[in-house]
Order: C-alpha cells, then sequence, then structure tokens
C-alpha cells in the first residue's frame, strides 16, 4: 500500500505511469484524494540475489567484480580489449539468470573457461591454473596438453 507522503493518506490515484532506466523501472505520477498533493513514485521488479556456493559449501551473493577481476588477471599483457571483457562478463551474467537461486562456483568458473578458450589460449590457461587448482608442473602441462589437442582436432 502507497501511502502519501504529505498526509499518510492511503487513497490516491496514478495519474501518469511510464517507463524509466530502459523499462527495468516504472515511474507513476500520484494525487492524493485527500490533500490533492502530487508525489512521484518508482517501482522495479526485485530480484532474488543469485547465490554461489563455495567448493566448501559456503553460500555468498554472486559478486561479478570477483569474476572480472579474474579475467582481467588472467588476459594481463593479452590483446585483448575491456569491452571484450565486459561482454563476457556480460554474457555469463545472462547466462547464470537461468539459475533459479543458487549456482555452484564450478558452473560459474566452467562458463568463463568456455569464453576464454574461444578468446585466448594463453588467459584460458591462466584462469584455468587457478580455477582448477593445479597442484604442480604435470595437471598444468596436462591442461596445456588438452588443449593443443583440442586445437588440432577438426571441429
Amino acid at each position: 500500500m502507497m501511502r502519501c507522503p504529505y498526509c499518510s493518506s492511503p487513497q490516491d490515484k496514478v495519474i501518469d505511469s511510464r517507463p524509466a532506466e530502459d523499462y527495468a523501472v516504472v515511474r507513476r505520477r500520484r494525487e492524493c484524494k485527500e490533500c490533492h498533493r502530487r508525489f512521484t513514485t518508482y517501482e522495479r521488479v526485485e530480484q532474488m540475489p543469485l547465490m554461489v556456493v563455495k567448493r566448501d559449501g559456503r553460500r555468498e551473493p554472486f559478486n561479478a567484480q570477483k569474476i572480472r577481476n579474474g579475467i582481467l588477471k588472467a588476459c594481463e599483457k593479452r590483446p585483448i580489449s575491456i569491452d571484450t571483457i565486459d561482454k563476457i562478463i556480460s554474457d555469463l551474467e545472462n547466462d547464470l539468470r537461468t539459475y533459479i537461486m543458487e549456482v555452484k562456483s564450478e558452473e560459474v568458473g566452467k562458463l568463463v573457461l568456455k569464453q576464454l578458450r574461444k578468446l585466448d589460449e594463453v588467459a584460458y590457461v591462466r584462469f584455468a591454473s587457478v580455477y582448477r587448482q593445479f597442484k604442480d608442473l604435470g595437471s598444468f602441462v596436462k591442461e596445456v596438453k588438452s588443449l593443443k589437442k583440442r586445437e588440432t582436432t577438426p571441429r
């Protein structure tokens, strides 16, 4: 229930309604039926936060900035523009909207790796080394060989 900010009456009427902020918000101009003063309200869809389930079972809200930092570090000194990185993050967020409330951190990592594999091999291996937590040089070499094999395999 909306109350008039001047007299606290719950009775009002909508005079004008229009979309704002690229249709993400509805702006409504209202008039109080008691004091006849006008005021504006904004309505937006309440989005439930997407929770990321970490490997140890902890849950934390999805943070696109953490993903961005990881991708930036993987793409350091590579010929990859910030616009391209922002596109990856935007695509990732759109993909994650299909999850209802929770997503495993492994899924987030897989989606990032999928994008980086198409973009840049070095960035892919850098990100994979952190994401897959390579314990030794052997696992690192195995990943590079796997990447090389995919490169030479006809699609």
